[in-house]
């Protein structure tokens, strides 16, 4: 079963496809700077243990060229894995935001794209552009199921205590304001992985994903009781561009006394705010070399920057009542050693102590960082979210 999966961004697509039910990929792909001069199409065909790195320069002037282009790709003598695109059984589509109306992978229709266009507002980054790549993926993969698969969905387990705000009801009655949380999707992933590992399906674990964006979850069983994130992805965690979690009051004195308007707030938070704000720099490994020259705005960052994570290990801890593992993931948390040793120091009074010589040491696959008799385990998983969504749509199918 062919199963081609479509990570589509504002001007980017991430692509994989997959040869179900095995679950490496046989060709993976990223197109960048779509809409601007200079776009990039970077295609990987994965063959008996090789991979063989095709690249093209293009100007790409939107989502369906890109995807066209990527259709060539697929069926290109010499590097295509088909025929043609009637061979794709189903076409995957990550999409960040479902609300309370789309909590399981489902077979795309109408009803299913209007209630994604209805979230436009909660995810102004990142809707938009999936919606785009269904609609392009619609004309160019005619015979597939076109499933759409969302990363609030992991987190629809939340009890009501974990999701409300302690606002006025009708603001959730009527206008569905309450924690939705993301990176649903990698959560799922990890924690599963995790849970496979230790050998007990009812372990209690906290996900750490680490990357541009950051979030963290409390999964009990399997299941999700408390993440990060909230109505969108700007609260919780220090993240590259976003500030996480801040006083409200900020927001009224920025627009009250320094003159701010709605969109300016906006676009200092979002944008200007956590790593970018603190550094000047948005990717930790710039942010890395100026810590390691002594700077005190990188130290200052990186304290701050695991000092928030720490504080939800042990809000989450507590939330569990109990804890198994740790689980670090994404870009940041998965090469990022520093990072890893700053949350994990001082953290025996939880079980959690960190050997060193572990956690310097590189590996691809799921590493436990923890000393020998760390009560609890402390992994590094990496993620995988396009196989994860390639599985939700094989077993929708399969169903």
């Amino acid at each position: 079963m062919n199963i081609f999966v479509i990570n589509s961004g504002s001007s980017s697509i991430k692509y994989q496809l997959f040869k179900m039910p095995a679950t490496q990929p046989v060709c993976s792909g990223l197109i960048e700077r779509i809409g601007m001069p200079g776009g990039v199409i970077t295609h990987k065909i994965y063959s008996e243990g090789q991979e063989k790195v095709v690249n093209r320069t293009i100007d790409i002037t939107d989502h369906e060229q890109g995807m066209l282009e990527v259709a060539k790709l697929l069926s290109e003598p010499g590097i295509g894995v088909i025929q043609n695109p009637d061979e794709i059984t189903a076409v995957g589509h990550r999409i960040v935001h479902g609300g309370e109306k789309l909590t399981r992978p489902m077979v795309i229709d109408k009803k299913v794209k209007s209630e994604i266009k209805k979230l436009f507002a909660l995810a102004p980054l990142h809707n938009p552009g999936s919606y785009q790549g269904i609609v392009v993926a619609e004309k160019l993969f005619k015979k597939a199921k076109q499933i759409a698969v969302f990363d609030t969905a992991f987190h629809q387990t939340l009890p009501e205590k974990a999701f409300r705000y302690a606002i006025p009801h009708k603001f959730y009655s009527d206008d569905s304001i309450r924690v939705y949380g993301f990176h649903g999707i990698s959560h799922k992933y990890v924690s599963g992985k995790a849970l496979a590992y230790l050998d007990n399906p009812n372990a209690k674990v906290i996900t750490i994903h680490l990357g541009n964006g950051c979030s963290m979850a409390a999964v009990d069983a399997g299941k999700c009781i408390d993440t990060s994130m909230g109505l969108t992805p700007l609260d919780g965690l220090i993240m590259g561009t976003r500030s996480g979690a801040i006083d409200p009051s900020v927001v009224m004195f920025l627009m009250s006394q320094l003159g701010y308007t709605v969109s300016q707030v906006n676009e200092l938070l979002n944008k200007q705010s956590g790593m970018i704000g603190l550094t000047g720099f948005s990717d930790m490994r710039d942010i890395g070399k100026l810590y390691d020259k002594g700077d005190p705005n990188a130290k200052l960052a990186f304290d701050m920057f695991a000092y928030r994570i720490k504080k939800f290990i042990g809000s989450y801890a507590a939330t569990l009542n109990g804890l198994d593992a740790i689980i670090f993931t994404a870009g940041i948390g998965e090469n990022d050693s520093l990072v890893r040793e700053m949350v994990c120091d001082k953290m025996d009074y939880l079980g959690i102590t960190m050997d060193q010589p572990k956690n310097a040491a590189k590996s691809t696959g799921i590493q436990d960082i923890g000393t020998d008799d760390s009560k609890v385990r402390v992994l590094v998983i990496p993620t995988n979210e396009e196989l994860e969504i390639a599985n939700q749509c094989f077993g929708l199918l399969e169903a």
